[in-house]
Parts: structure tokens; C-alpha cells; sequence
């Protein structure tokens, strides 16, 4: 699992942090959880504040 696969990861921050504040939740947090999923082995260094608010938006719409 890579930096674009958003639905997946979304799906996994979901499953690990069920109790997440997504809104309000910093990027350097959010960033740090989707390098610690299992199966993650994106380049740290890929990210950038457009992947991870697609990442917090697909996460939100995953708890609706």
C-alpha cells in the first residue's frame, strides 16, 4: 500500500482509530499514523498536504 491508495488507507485509520478527531487532526499525526499501517511502505518523503487531505476526506466519508 502506497501514498494513492487513499480508500485503503482511509479504511485502515479507521480500523486503528476509531476515536479520531479527523477534522481537527494535524497532518504531521496523520502522516505519521498512515507510515506506522500494516502493508504501508510508501516513501515518507511522497506525501504532501494535497494526498494527505484526500486521505482525511476519504476518512471521513469512510465513517458516514
Amino acid at each position: 500500500m502506497g501514498w494513492t491508495d487513499i480508500h485503503d488507507i482511509a479504511i485502515e485509520l479507521e480500523d486503528n482509530h476509531p476515536d479520531a478527531d479527523v477534522v481537527n487532526l494535524r497532518f504531521t499525526d496523520l502522516h505519521k499514523w498512515v507510515r506506522a499501517l500494516d502493508g504501508f511502505d510508501g516513501d515518507p518523503g511522497r506525501s504532501n498536504e494535497k494526498i494527505l487531505e484526500a486521505i482525511q476526506t476519504a476518512w471521513l466519508e469512510e465513517r458516514e
